[in-house]
């Protein structure tokens, strides 16, 4: 029997995983080992995938990833392993570490700058990392990319600690090359040596969040542990004995409640006093040598022997570089340059331990862990009750995630958070501060007029700087009200549920689950939803979403189909306005069909992923992402765009010979326009005022309708200029061109100059051919 076999409400026993490469490992880091029960809680709404009830906490699995792993003793109600375990014996030297208490420490000789301390922050997903960065370190954070990946890199200052530094590190599970977070957390910490770890974990979720803690023991590294969200705990009548958990781990655990900023400085001053001291803890061995009679024990031991001058010499700490040989990860095997001989015997002691313990060398690598785990949660941790938390989650999700009403909820939810955007709240911000930029922009020509500046210059600046730039940055409220809304969304829990009951759908198009996020956004505004890929677990799924984004129609366009639909189709506006959307839509599904196929070869990546309870997001986190984003908006894309404002205002008003024009027919953009217009003749508007109008729509869409009425001087010469059908097919060029400046630069930030210029090409050439094709039909139809 396999996963697949439960029925909804029944357990079983994992007896078996199956797979292979990085996505098994993934399943056994998530702990998905044998031995271990899981509970069916529920299938999707379109029947893939399922939610899991796994030691505590919510996974989801797709049914082809469940079909592998094998179970046994099916039963109606969750009941334990009932397993007798052995108490864990702490240090004999030590009694109690003290390590990071005044006066306690054990100095070790290390060398640590007093002058700069790095932490790194590391922590699972959802377990409240963010909100206690954001506690540590205020406003003083800086926002980058870790060096050769676009995953964000977050540092900042530790309030009253000058002249340290936390670098807030992606949210993972485990230390496994699976992901690129991953990747990116485990090379920063071994490459670039923090002086210690602050190591974050769920309280409410403690067995889960501790492998990753086994692996981070592993690396030798000063480490305190942040035990957050203990007021959740300890409302539901739980509690940890946290001596006796410092006593067996050797390191300082912190209870902290960074919701309520409750243990955040008795944490800073933990993690400051063991980085400077360089205090490293005793314990990073964490198999017993009575286990499976010893087999794993002696299986470590004897390959630490064998290699520990390579891990010396390539650095990497001697216990985590043989756990992660002997799982078998390509780049700690790759970094230890063995010799073939080395790398026989090591295969020779592994196999005789997967004889000896009756299970694969990951999964033994993994039960080890999690062994040791429920034993030290069994010594240290008195479990509570069923948290309010989850009963509430259960009982949101009956309607959220319900099976007739999750899709009709998800539309209603996204429907009033795109309203609430670009009708509200985001359209009031937006008319506010486009009447500030006008004001300005007055008072500045009136006193350019008054210091009677040259013309060029005066041009320049206010048609050209003002009006252009101007026009970008009033998308500012949009991003940041849309942030607003959707950083409400991801942080309460509603988004993993998204992902989850839409990830079948998307998977027919070659993508996963969480992929709806971004493409969403598209229908707002392409940057945000450019920002958001980078929250997607793999490069071919990053890829492949933010060539569909630009297929979205997002709001700018809406002024180009309001004002040719009224134009030309005043009795069918509405029908006209709406096939706009689908036909983005239904080419974004072509083209992925094509790319999943071709370009994008393969399948997406497997949906594991936790659910967690939904919770009410921190205003303070909240506040300091809509900040992040508005900032990195203008500071990612105000160097395209105002460059790219400067060429289209002097393209506009000068001709060939460097004198300034003042009929837009003479500028050089009119004799470009002109050039380029033969392509657009089978299209049915080869003109240069047309062609100028895209033109400028490439700085910003809405500045497609404004050029028209320049050119054209009114709604009557554009009618009169060119027929209904060529007027619906320049509507579907518009839809489906380039998308505007400012997403371009955001995507040259995300993917690099290359992938932009490619991107635009791309999408010009979909465009013409596809309005080429509606033309055609058109001409023989009508």
């Amino acid at each position: 029997m396999t996963i697949c076999d439960l029925e909804i409400g029944q357990s079983a026993v994992i007896s078996a995983v199956g797979g292979e490469g990085a996505l098994r490992q993934h399943f056994l880091d998530m702990g998905l080992i044998p031995g271990i029960e899981v509970t069916l809680i529920k299938y999707a709404p379109m029947g893939d995938p399922m939610e899991l009830m796994v030691s505590g906490y919510s996974l989801t699995l797709r049914l082809a990833d469940a079909a592998r792993i094998d179970i046994t003793n099916v039963h109606e109600h969750p009941g334990g392993r009932g397993e007798v375990l052995e108490p864990i014996q702490p240090s004999k030297d030590i009694p109690h570490p003290g390590i990071g208490e005044e006066g306690r420490g054990r100095e070790r000789d290390r060398d640590v700058s007093e002058d700069h301390i790095v932490f790194a922050l590391a922590g699972n997903q959802n377990c409240g990392k963010t909100t206690l960065f954001n506690q540590l370190t205020g406003s003083n954070q800086h926002v980058g990319n870790f060096p050769g990946v676009t995953v964000d890199r977050k540092s900042g200052v530790i309030k009253g600690y000058p002249g340290t530094e936390v670098v807030d590190l992606p949210g993972i599970y485990s230390l496994s090359p699976y992901t690129s977070e991953e990747i990116v957390s485990r090379q920063f910490i071994l490459e670039e040596k923090p002086s210690a770890i602050i190591n974050i974990i769920d309280a409410t979720n403690i067995e889960r969040n501790l492998y990753l803690t086994m692996q981070l023991l592993e690396l030798n590294v000063p480490i305190v542990i942040a035990l957050n969200m203990m007021d959740e705990m300890t409302g539901n009548g739980g509690s940890v004995l946290i001596n006796e958990m410092e006593e067996i781990l050797q390191v300082p655990v912190i209870p902290t409640s960074a919701a309520k900023n409750q243990g955040v400085e008795e944490l800073a001053e933990h993690a400051v006093r063991i980085a400077r001291l360089g205090e490293t803890h005793g314990r990073v061995d964490f198999c017993n040598p009575k286990d499976h009679n010893g087999a794993v024990h002696r299986a470590i031991h004897g390959i630490m022997s064998l290699v520990g001058d390579h891990a010396e010499a390539a650095g990497i700490p001697v216990r985590f570089a043989v756990t992660k040989l002997i799982e078998g990860d390509p780049l700690v095997t790759k970094a230890l340059a063995l010799t073939e001989n080395e790398e026989e015997m090591v295969e020779k002691i592994t196999r005789q331990m997967e004889e000896e313990c009756g299970m694969d060398r990951s999964a033994a690598m993994a039960d080890m862990r999690y062994t040791f785990i429920r034993r030290l949660c069994h010594q240290t941790v008195i479990k509570p009750k069923e948290s309010k938390e989850r009963i509430r989650s259960q009982k949101l999700d009956s309607f959220l995630t319900g099976k007739w009403t999750a899709i009709p909820a998800f539309v209603a939810i996204m429907g009033l958070v795109f309203w609430l955007t670009f009708n509200v709240i985001g359209a009031f911000f937006q008319n506010l501060l486009d009447e500030g930029i006008q004001i300005i922009t007055h008072w500045t020509d009136q006193w350019l007029t008054a210091m009677d500046v040259a013309t060029p210059i005066h041009s320049l600046i206010i048609d050209g700087v003002f009006t252009g730039v101007g026009s970008v940055l009033s998308f500012v409220p949009i991003v940041v009200v849309l942030y607003l809304f959707l950083s409400l969304l991801e942080d309460s829990g509603y988004m993993a549920r998204v992902a989850f009951f839409m990830d079948k759908l998307l998977r027919r198009v070659g993508l996963s689950g969480r992929s709806i996020v971004p493409m969403l956004v598209g229908f707002g505004c392409s940057v945000p939803a450019i920002m958001s890929s980078r929250t997607l677990p793999s490069e071919r799924d990053r890829k492949m979403t933010l060539l569909l984004i630009p297929f979205m129609s997002c709001s700018a366009k809406m002024p180009i189909y309001a004002f040719f639909a009224n134009t030309f189709f005043p009795k069918y506006a509405a029908p006209v306005m709406i096939s706009m959307y689908f036909i983005g839509i239904l080419m974004a599904i072509l083209i992925a069909l094509i790319g999943k196929n071709t370009v994008f070869k393969g399948e997406a990546v497997p949906f594991v992923m936790e659910l967690p309870n939904y919770r009410m997001p921190g205003a303070k986190s909240v506040l300091q992402l809509m900040w992040d984003k508005a900032k990195d908006f203008l500071q990612r894309a105000f160097s395209v765009i105002f460059i790219g404002t400067i060429v289209v205002w002097f393209l506009q008003n000068f001709n060939f010979s460097m004198n300034m024009v003042s009929d837009p027919q003479s500028s050089m953009l009119a004799a470009l326009a002109g050039f380029l217009a033969p392509l657009f003749i089978p299209l049915g508007f080869g003109n240069w005022q047309m062609v100028t109008a895209l033109i400028s729509g490439f700085l910003a869409k809405e500045s497609v309708v404004s050029m028209m009425a320049v050119v054209y001087g009114g709604t009557a010469a554009v009618r009169s200029a060119i027929t209904p059908l060529a007027a619906f097919t320049f509507m579907v060029f518009c839809l489906l061109y380039t998308p505007c400046i400012a997403a371009v630069a955001t995507i040259r930030k995300e993917q690099g100059r290359e992938a932009a210029i490619l991107m635009v090409i791309f999408q010009c050439v979909v465009a013409w051919l596809v309005a080429w094709a509606v033309h055609l039909m058109g001409s023989i139809l009508l």
